[in-house]
């Protein structure tokens, strides 16, 4: 063997052994919990301001990672988690920073409130199973990073589903200009049904490209709100069942509020995620599919807390737990934009 393909072969082994060690999953393997937290903190590039502080995070995070090593060590769940970029946060950080879904007064009891006529109520012949990426019309997952505007998210991407399904093309649009421009929204929080009143009014949305997610609200920037590129020409709100929110996503991706704000949902690193959870509305999500695995029935969810959450930044979460609301609540605040 030559010099150079010796040298080539030992930056393969070396190339090979650094991604092995990257992609380790922290929550799987035994190791001493400071070295742990090192990994940790190297994985997701975190240098923190002194000793103090990061003293402090670790205590934090070695709590954090007591509960996930534990949860998955009971081997009875159908879903794992994972010590993933939230680790080093309380819950009571993370719910401050990484939520943000506020409903309108009296919304969930409003059930039979409507913009318009339930569109996909009693269909027949529904498809077994659903996964609207197979049909192009779900574009990457993104990352609202510290800033409560999961609302933002949840709407634009039902939007960018429907302009798809609709008109053949996906193009990736833009939270900011929702963030900034709506008015009644904000990284405090929001609610999709002013997304969408703020998109209609407005005359469309336009291109994550033209107007950028900075992860934080600024001014609204009229020449660039003014580009718009997709429009939609109203939403409807779908019916609390199971059943109904079925029959919708059947035919679209639907915004889904529900509550994201437990450990396990927090933690989720894949599997079934079949709780724990209530009924208590903070988060909101895309719900752009639907199935079923050993059995169980579940529908598939698009979070906005980036690739490095549950399953590439996706969750299977139960269906048909014959409980008024669905699991985590996913049925009492749903909608669905319209073209």
């Amino acid at each position: 063997m030559s010099f150079i393909s010796q040298s080539v072969w030992l930056v393969a082994i070396l190339l090979a052994f650094v991604s092995l060690t990257v992609a380790t999953d922290l929550s799987t393997v035994e190791m001493p919990m400071s070295a742990r937290y090192e990994k940790w903190m190297a994985q997701y590039g975190l240098v923190y301001k002194d000793a103090e502080e990061k003293a402090h995070r670790f205590e934090i995070f070695k709590a954090n990672a007591e509960y996930v090593l534990s949860v998955n060590r009971e081997g009875n769940r159908t879903y794992r988690l994972g010590l993933n970029r939230f680790a080093d946060l309380t819950n009571e950080e993370f719910k401050a920073s990484y939520l943000g879904f506020k409903p309108k007064p009296s919304a969930v009891k409003e059930e039979t409130k409507v913009e318009q006529p339930f569109t996909y109520a009693n269909l027949d012949n529904m498809p077994s199973e659903m996964d609207w990426r197979d049909h192009g019309a779900v574009t990457g997952v993104k990352n609202q990073n510290p800033c409560g505007s999961c609302w933002a998210f949840s709407s634009v991407a039902v939007i960018e589903s429907i302009v798809k399904i609709k008109t053949g093309q996906l193009m990736s649009l833009s939270e900011q200009e929702v963030l900034d421009c709506t008015g009644k929204g904000s990284c405090q929080g929001g609610n999709m049904e002013e997304a969408y009143k703020f998109v209609i009014r407005n005359g469309g949305l336009t291109t994550e490209s033209n107007y950028p997610y900075t992860k934080k609200q600024g001014l609204c920037n009229s020449k660039r709100m003014s580009a718009s590129a997709a429009t939609i020409s109203g939403y409807q709100m779908v019916q609390n069942s199971e059943a109904a929110l079925l029959n919708a996503v059947a035919n679209q991706p639907v915004s889904v509020a529900l509550e994201g704000s437990g450990k396990d949902f927090q933690f989720y690193k894949g599997g079934l995620f079949t709780g724990y959870c209530g009924n208590k509305l903070d988060h909101a999500v895309a719900v752009v599919g639907y199935g079923s695995s050993a059995g169980t029935n579940y529908w598939l969810v698009k979070n906005s807390w980036g690739s490095d959450w549950g399953e590439a930044g996706y969750m299977q979460m139960q269906r048909d737990i014959g409980s008024d609301g669905g699991l985590c609540g996913i049925t009492l605040y749903a909608s669905y934009p319209t073209v």
